[in-house]
């Protein structure tokens, strides 16, 4: 049965206006994990609990109602006072606060943890259990509109009784905390870490290669992809290791790329400032001399020392990336590692404006096209389940990447060429393809993970051996 996208119980124990209402209504749209857990909900009264859960994470200042607070919600408020006077909740808030996503993701993870909770109680409290049923079925009975009413709009019937069995439900869950209450913020601690994981992951799979900009790039990326993301990270062992090699090579990447930067510097004469490190000799010289030091301070200070200028070399202008990546069943074990791989190489991508073209090639071939670097969250999800299997077409391999390159997009593209098997190539073929290498200067990279590179070296510009994709020769992929 498909899930409701659909908010219907607005009620709640906190200081809730119409923006969080509307807001955290568009949020559970937008979310299957939202929607997922609220149709497991434990407690009658859960999909009200789910917007209160996001709202104290969410708002500045959350506040439980003092008073006028609904009977049927009774167990929300008090579940809600559990998580709110814990000790950590404040820690935790400076990573949800008025962060949609954290606050979404987090929201998703301490209901999971409160429906298990509630789950292991009730297999254990036979009468936590009856009065569970109990408000179920009363509640069944009472429309929704009717739901919203006052304690003291109340009136005789079925309302009543709701309220009735209710405080009895609250009742027991009051003491089920008593005798179990440890379990419970551990387990809120264990989803606030959780929480804290899947975000880390989301940043390496979208968020981008700059260092500390990780969260900013994210932003940047629809709040729905980021929440589609983020439900299948939480949900799938793969994805979860697909990012945790994304994040280990794009901080490899961002090594080598601030490596190239540094290299391409090169001094083209002298202008006036006052770094330091780009100060002329002569400047440091006036420095030195207590006679002229005083004057050196004073220009220094107004940013009117002579120093070096330094530009970047021109021949830093990098085309697209094609990204021949073998899928053959040989292949598989190593394929969560290959598709943090192909992240990282996006992330550069994306940072430096850069086409980039995946060629996955067994006996098959599938392509994907990612425009300036960017993936969306179809795109991210496509990517990480395709898994060709098969044999291995070398030759199915390069004459698409020759036919990506002759789309204009991909002139100059740099290829990189990675697999671990061998393969023939007619003679006929291999000469129309370096023919066709010299036309259009492209150059190969070939990464061989295997000992046999006979064919690889007849159509590349350089082999490197590597063992896997964490080889550190893997890493000159990055340099490009």
């Amino acid at each position: 049965m498909k899930r409701s996208k659909i908010i219907r119980d607005h009620r709640s124990v906190l200081n809730t206006d119409a923006f969080d209402k509307r807001r955290f209504k568009e949020l559970f749209e937008m979310s299957d994990g939202l929607q997922k857990v609220c149709e497991e909900g434990q407690l009658p009264t859960t999909e009200a609990l789910l917007g209160d859960v996001w709202a104290a994470l969410y708002k500045m200042k959350p506040r439980i109602l003092l008073e006028r607070i609904n009977s049927a919600l009774k167990p929300n408020k008090t579940i809600i006072e559990k998580l709110m006077k814990d000790e950590h909740f404040e820690e935790y808030r400076n990573f949800t606060r008025l962060d949609d996503l954290a606050a979404t993701v987090c929201t998703i993870k301490l209901i999971e943890k409160v429906n298990l909770w509630l789950a292991e109680a009730k297999a254990m409290d036979e009468e936590l259990l009856k009065k569970m049923e109990a408000v179920e079925a009363l509640q069944d009975d009472v429309p929704v509109e009717q739901l919203n009413r006052q304690q003291d709009e109340i009136e005789d019937g079925p309302v009543q009784e709701l309220a009735d069995a209710s405080d009895k439900l609250n009742e027991q869950l009051e003491f089920t905390f008593e005798t179990n209450g440890e379990r419970f913020l551990q387990a809120i601690d264990e989803a606030v870490e959780e929480s804290i994981k899947v975000k880390d992951s989301l940043i390496s799979l979208m968020g981008g290669s700059s260092a500390g900009k990780g969260d900013a790039e994210l932003k940047k990326v629809p709040l729905r992809d980021q929440l589609a993301v983020a439900d299948q990270v939480a949900m799938d062992p793969k994805m979860q290791e697909i990012a945790e090699w994304a994040g280990r090579f794009q901080e490899v990447a961002r090594e080598k790329q601030k490596t190239n930067y540094v290299e391409a510097i090169e001094r083209r004469g002298v202008t006036i400032g006052n770094e330091m490190e780009r100060l002329l000799p002569m400047e440091l010289g006036l420095y030195s001399n207590d006679s002229t030091k005083k004057d050196f301070l004073r220009r220094f200070a107004e940013g009117n020392t002579m120093q070096f200028e330094q530009k970047k070399r021109e021949n830093l202008g990098k085309g697209p990336i094609i990204f021949c990546l073998d899928q053959s069943g040989s292949m598989k074990l190593l394929d969560n590692q290959s598709k943090g791989f192909i992240l990282a190489l996006l992330s550069i991508a994306k940072k430096q404006s850069r086409d980039l073209c995946v060629l996955l090639f067994s006996t098959t071939i599938q392509k994907e096209v990612f425009t300036k670097g960017k993936i969306t969250s179809n795109e991210l999800a496509r990517l990480a389940r395709t898994f060709l299997g098969g044999g291995t077409d070398f030759t199915l391999s390069l004459q698409a990447a020759l036919e990506v390159i002759e789309d204009s997009t991909f002139r100059h593209a740099d290829v990189i060429f990675v697999s671990d098997g061998e393969d023939e190539i007619s003679e006929s073929f291999l000469i129309e393809f370096n023919e066709k290498k010299k036309q259009k200067e492209f150059n190969v990279l070939t990464l061989a993970i295997g000992k046999d590179t006979v064919v690889a070296e007849s159509f590349s510009d350089r082999v490197l051996h590597i063992t896997d994709f964490d080889d550190e020769g893997s890493f000159i992929a990055f340099e490009i």
